[in-house]
């Protein structure tokens, strides 16, 4: 089993499904819950929440941890917490999910927004909502409200687009409206199902560096522009 990268201070897509893709949240109360672990051990294992989307059968998170083993224990426990509490609810016995998560080293500079964006819009690419701020159950919603929540750790590409919350705001609601390319999907994709770098090769370089591991890369296509302000 290949180790997995992690890189203090670099933030990571995160991807976890359901055993054998089965369903994990089954009623509002699983996703509230879910919620409130992970908005728990977050500060437990020092860990910053960039974005977050729960889908009836799998979770994407953005984070970016302060140490080395703070994201495995921190998905570790949330799993843990939610497997029990979904066994003892239901009668039922045995794993919910489906083996090691799989994540990403996301490169700040050019693909960070990209993840936000490509994570946020996953219920409108599974057609359950015509707009990713009616979903309920992702960071959209948080991060776009009148008064969003601490506990959703705002990356600095996010505070780079305005002055205030509201132009942030406008700003990122605008670049949340335009559409992912093929290219950047299937990096996205291909990056967090294989623990590939979210990058171009120059940051594969200074990832090896620091890591002293090289990672394998896949081409990426042309990197997303940065909004304008």
């Amino acid at each position: 089993m290949t180790p997995r990268v992690v890189v203090p201070g670099f933030p990571h897509h995160v991807r976890q499904r359901g055993h054998n893709r089965q369903v994990v949240f089954a009623h509002a109360e699983d996703y509230e819950a879910y919620l409130a672990d992970m908005i728990e051990l977050k500060r437990a294992y020092s860990v910053k929440l960039y974005a977050y989307c729960l889908m009836t059968n799998h979770v994407h998170l953005l984070l970016a941890p302060d140490t080395s083993s703070g994201m495995s224990l921190m998905m570790k426990c949330l799993a843990g917490r939610h497997t029990v509490r979904r066994n003892r609810r239901d009668g039922r016995t045995g794993t919910l999910w489906g083996g090691r998560y799989g994540s990403s080293v996301v490169d700040t500079e050019r693909y960070l927004m990209i993840c936000c964006r490509y994570i946020e819009q996953n219920p409108v690419r599974a057609k359950i909502v015509g707009d990713p701020l009616a979903y309920r159950w992702s960071s959209c919603a948080a991060r776009l409200s009148s008064n969003p929540p601490a506990w959703l750790d705002p990356d600095p590409c996010y505070l780079a687009m305005g002055r205030t919350d509201a132009e942030r705001q406008a700003t990122y609601r605008a670049f949340l409206n335009e559409s992912l390319s093929d290219a950047q999907l299937r990096l996205v994709r291909d990056a967090v199902r294989s623990g590939q770098l979210t990058g171009d090769p120059d940051f594969g370089d200074d990832i090896a560096k620091r890591t002293g591991r090289n990672i394998e890369r896949r081409g990426p296509g042309r990197p997303p522009k940065r909004p304008k302000k």
